[in-house]
């Protein structure tokens, strides 16, 4: 190995060693999140309600507990490759961020429709579940900000919190577009005025970014998820009627193009 060869090497470990394992957080990161917890909700009722059968005649509340088992398992699967994983992989990211998002919307449904917990006492019990867990990363490592994402204990601490996040996202899209009784578009309103007003904060007040990416981070999941309800619920219930495997192809090619045409960056760690 040459002087050069070897010199490059350094850099690039060098380099490597800034950087977190998670991406930059831009215009694009949040458009294919948007996209994915869409796909999370088409893709998870594809599986629960049509393969599984719960909403048929057949259905007995165990299609949402076996769907759920069957996303865990891929959930878990990719996280431990992401973990395992040196450095920041855009596809491995993002399969991960999807699995997150198809295992939080299956157990959100079990948890309170096959438990009957409801939508309001799922959403409550998830959300103290978000703040918890954000509360025991802060108290143990010192930070939640996404440039700590570097080692495998915060990467643990980052993955469960996403998985949380997206389960109250779905029991929370739920509550606004069916319980409080303003429709998929009402919800859809609603999450997307919220996401506005925590850019307005991002980019005019001095409230901590760290802060604000959570909250914009818990958000895009219910608007994720009534958008999914709008396109592939029956005409009746307000919806598109659109096929959930047809829905959920186009999201994912949306996505993979997305990926494709906009790099992703890894975030530089916070020091």
């Amino acid at each position: 190995m040459n002087s050069s060869t070897l010199h490059a090497r350094t850099r690039a470990a060098e380099v490597a060693a800034q950087l977190a394992k998670v991406p930059a957080v831009t215009l694009a990161f949040w458009l294919i999140k948007i996209a994915a917890t869409t796909l999370g909700e088409t893709g998870g009722d594809a599986v629960t309600m049509s393969w599984l059968g719960e909403t048929t005649a057949r259905a007995n509340g165990l299609g949402y507990l076996i769907g759920t088992g069957i996303f865990a398992g891929v959930f878990a699967a990719a996280v431990w490759a992401q973990i395992r994983a040196a450095r920041f992989h855009p596809a491995l990211y993002w399969f991960a961020i999807i699995a997150s998002t198809t295992v939080g919307t299956t157990l959100a449904d079990y948890v309170t429709r096959s438990l009957g917990i409801g939508y309001a006492g799922g959403s409550s019990l998830l959300l103290a579940m978000v703040l918890g867990v954000l509360w025991w990363w802060k108290r143990r490592l010192g930070t939640v900000s996404v440039g700590s994402v570097g080692n495998p204990t915060a990467e643990g601490f980052y993955w469960l919190t996403i998985m949380c996040s997206q389960t109250l996202g779905t029991a929370l899209g739920d509550w606004v577009a069916d319980t409080a009784g303003l429709g998929y578009l009402g919800a859809m309103l609603i999450f997307g005025g919220l996401l506005a007003v925590v850019a307005g904060l991002y980019f005019r007040t001095k409230v901590s970014h760290t802060v604000l990416f959570w909250a914009a981070f818990i958000l895009t999941r219910p608007l994720g998820a009534v958008v999914g309800d709008f396109l592939d619920k029956p005409l009746a219930k307000g919806g598109l009627e659109l096929s959930r495997i047809s829905a959920s192809a186009a999201l994912l090619a949306f996505i993979v193009a997305a990926i494709l045409l906009f790099p992703q960056r890894a975030a530089a760690k916070a020091h």
